[in-house]
């Protein structure tokens, strides 16, 4: 006979983007599975640190173990997750939240080297960072909480103004 106990929680699976942030990627996981940060900390056996990775507060940094349960949740190797943060040593700013609407276009995920104090532009196209929507001024909001539709690159907006994080990239200044 088999027990509420034995009965393991699942999840539709999402893959992780290159280089995208923990943030975001916990956001995707989240939205798809419509469950709440905390939910999905009580599944990995961790606890409400999910919302404060999410925020980019990650003193204490996440442990290999927090990983590897977070993982065993989400279908995806601790290591794999581990890339999402920070390297060692590097220091991160999180707030205001950062990003490259031409690298957005290209591939629609927040990227957390966008979140580094040593960057202020994006290498690959020359542009300054966004801290926030250059039509309206509102900052953007953390990247677990922006809205992903069925096409991200197009439905990721401005909540205030909706302009699309894609077309943010025409108010980029080259550095």
């Amino acid at each position: 006979m088999t027990t509420t106990n034995d009965i393991k929680p699942w999840l539709f699976r999402v893959e992780p983007m290159e280089g995208e942030s923990l943030s975001h990627f916990l956001g995707r996981v989240r939205q798809r599975n419509h469950i709440s940060a905390n939910a999905l900390g009580q599944m990995a056996g961790i606890g409400a640190i999910i919302a404060r990775w999410e925020r980019f507060h990650l003193i204490p940094f996440p442990s290999d173990a927090d990983l590897t349960a977070l993982g065993e949740v989400v279908g995806v190797d601790g290591e794999k997750l581990r890339l999402m943060l920070p390297p060692q040593g590097e220091g991160m700013q999180f707030d205001p939240i950062r990003l490259c609407g031409a690298c957005y276009g290209e591939l629609p995920c927040h990227k957390i080297e966008w979140q580094f104090k040593s960057v202020w532009m994006c290498e690959r196209h020359g542009l300054k960072l966004l801290s926030k929507c250059p039509k309206c001024g509102k900052k953007f909001k953390i990247p677990a909480l922006w809205e992903f539709g069925e096409c991200a690159a197009e439905g990721t907006r401005c909540d205030r103004c909706r302009l699309s994080f894609v077309d943010m990239k025409d108010n980029q200044k080259s550095s």
